[in-house]
């Protein structure tokens, strides 16, 4: 048997893991807490867009007719260069076909 010098040292130790693991454990819980805070933030969002979904094609008319016309014009390089990048494309790819020697066998 122990005896009663041993048993208190043995509680001592044992009270003593008992509050390093309880410490662990809420080092745990808070970083698993900020890890999982985008998960929480995506599902959230999910949560609105379900909610909001069967509203979603209502909206889509009108917002693609607001969007669709705006009161400037818009003339910047970006919207000619994506006007024009298909009859450009094309014409390098006529140019190159043609400058290309005809392959004979």
């Amino acid at each position: 048997m122990y005896t009663q010098g041993e048993l208190i040292r043995l509680d001592a130790h044992k009270a003593a893991l008992r509050r390093r693991i309880a410490h662990h454990r809420v080092a745990c819980a808070v970083v698993a807490s900020r890890l999982l805070q985008p998960v929480v933030w995506l599902d959230r969002m999910l949560v609105l867009w379900r909610r909001f979904a069967p509203f979603a094609p209502l909206a889509a008319l009108p917002l693609s007719l607001l969007l669709r016309r705006t009161p400037t014009p818009r003339t910047g390089l970006m919207t000619r260069l994506l006007r024009w990048s298909p009859l450009l494309l094309g014409t390098v790819r006529g140019l190159i076909a043609a400058r290309a020697p005809a392959v004979r066998r």
